[in-house]
């Protein structure tokens, strides 16, 4: 496949785990083609030790569902799978069910950039639980690297006080399309441009760079290098410092910016990708100032993470904007959100009422929360979001709208009574197609930024952050319990039976 088949979907119903289809001929030669499901995604700890995620790829799912459709070819390679005992894996039958299959789901999600935590539901699916359960794989796929990207951009973004921070990370980024997924979701994140061209001309995000150690060691000498960059591009100028010396860099960068302003133009800024970036970026900005060049720019790259960069400016170094390349691209020191998609409720054919349904598990912390759930965010009179509850319609109780149960701790209650409700959910997609409710990433970007700017700053800290709340509808708490009580009861009297 060539990079540009990329922007067009192809293949997308076999970009999935076999036991997806292995469980939806399961289904389907069960008779339950008619049996619907909600499933949900959800996640059980912020990434990076923080208080927050970003929710990111949502805005692809409709794409994803509208696409979804298994290809003559498909068909052909699934026929030539064979099971493991012998003979054909897939049924004939099957095969030409799967010829004609279509995704006829309603999709619920958290908008892209909106601020997510755990156990709340990032994604709700429901529809024919043949449906639900092919697209699991490819939506997790979505939903997972880009808000782990996102959020990893966010808190970057937060380190770097308004000062430009540009997508870096091409190529450390785990393949061409993980560079994509990176660029796209960083943008979203708060990141103001991308070094990846693809990547600009799909997403419509801003592109920037210049050039790299290897053009001026290909000059005889440092200064001619840096005047062949500013003559061929006297518009977009800055200039790499660190080749060999970064004292005697400066200098040359210094003859080179007076050259440009004889000419009427004007040197952009320079780059120190290597030393101690704050004891050199103060050196630059002192001679810079000395020289009357103090609109010279300074922009430092070299491994940074959110660290460093709150580092830097603790030094007080006079940086005005970061290139982030490794660190955001591989998402260090975590390399994955840990989102997962659960059956929480189902109904049989011919059934009105939905029938909740949880996993145990023999860790407590993998138990879920049944029901078809919605999401509710209170704020407060400024707008900043003082509490999450989680809501199945079926089991609420209007009285004690405004009253929540912490999710993990039973004894822990919550009272948002007066404070401003609104549905963090959204239909993304229904009857299969998209609604368009997310709209484009530059208001994904805008949404991010705004939910950062409103979030307490105690949940945005990245030392040991304050956990925000996150709670479920008494009605919905009393249900989990019950049904837990009863799944170990039925478990208990197997055990007495065997």
């Amino acid at each position: 496949m060539s990079l540009t088949d990329r922007t067009v979907p192809t293949d997308v119903a076999l970009n999935t785990d076999l036991y997806e289809l292995t469980m939806a001929q399961g289904f389907w030669e069960a008779g339950m083609t008619d049996t619907h499901g909600a499933f949900t995604v959800f996640f059980r700890e912020n990434p990076f030790g923080g208080g927050y995620t970003i929710a990111c790829g949502t805005g692809q799912i409709a794409d994803l569902v509208e696409n979804f459709k298994f290809a003559p070819d498909s068909i052909e390679y699934l026929r030539s799978l064979e099971a493991p005992g012998g003979g054909p894996m897939f049924k004939e039958e099957f095969l030409d069910y799967l010829a004609g299959f279509s995704i006829d789901l309603d999709i619920y999600a958290v908008q892209e950039g909106d601020i997510v935590f755990p156990r709340e539901p990032l994604v709700r699916v429901q529809g024919p639980i043949i449906a639900c359960q092919l697209i699991e794989t490819a939506l997790l796929n979505l939903v997972n690297f880009q808000s782990l990207v996102a959020t990893k951009t966010a808190r970057v973004v937060q380190a770097a006080e308004g000062h430009a921070v540009s997508d870096f990370g091409l190529r450390r980024a785990q393949g061409p399309d993980g560079g994509l997924a990176v660029a796209r979701a960083s943008y979203i994140g708060g990141a103001s441009s991308t070094s990846n061209v693809l990547a600009g001309k799909i997403y419509g995000i801003p592109v920037f760079g210049t050039h790299a150690h290897s053009w001026v060691m290909a000059f005889p000498k440092e200064i001619d290098a840096f005047r062949a960059f500013a003559k061929s591009f006297p518009k977009n100028c800055v200039l790499l410092l660190d080749t060999y010396d970064v004292v005697q860099g400066i200098e040359n960068a210094i003859v080179v910016a007076k050259e440009m302003e004889a000419a009427g133009e004007r040197l952009a800024a320079v780059r120190i990708d290597s030393g101690d970036l704050a004891k050199l970026s103060k050196m630059a900005r002192a001679r810079f100032y000395e020289e009357g060049l103090d609109y010279v720019k300074i922009s430092a790259s070299n491994d940074l993470d959110e660290y460093t960069i709150q580092s830097l400016f603790a030094q007080g170094a006079p940086i005005d904007s970061f290139g982030v390349g490794t660190k955001l691209a591989t998402c260090d020191p975590q390399p994955s959100l840990g989102g997962v998609y659960k059956l929480s409720a189902y109904k049989s054919a011919g059934q009105s009422q939905w029938q909740p349904t949880m996993k145990l598990s023999e860790m407590a912390y993998k138990r879920t929360i049944p029901g078809v759930q919605r999401l509710v965010r209170y704020r407060d009179a400024a707008g900043v979001p003082i509490g999450d509850v989680i809501i199945d319609d079926e089991y609420r109780d209007p009285s004690q709208d405004g009253f929540a149960v912490n999710v993990l701790d039973a004894d822990t209650v919550y009272d948002f009574r007066g404070a401003e409700a609104s549905d963090v959910l959204v239909p993304m997609v229904l009857g299969g197609k998209g609604t368009g409710e997310n709209g484009t990433i530059a208001q994904a970007r805008q949404r991010c930024r705004d939910a950062m700017m409103y979030l307490d700053a105690a949940t945005r800290r990245f030392l040991n952050p304050q956990l925000y709340p996150v709670g479920l509808e008494p009605g919905l708490s009393s249900l989990r319990s019950q049904l837990a009580r009863e799944e170990r009861e039925r478990a208990s009297h197997s055990e007495r039976r065997i």
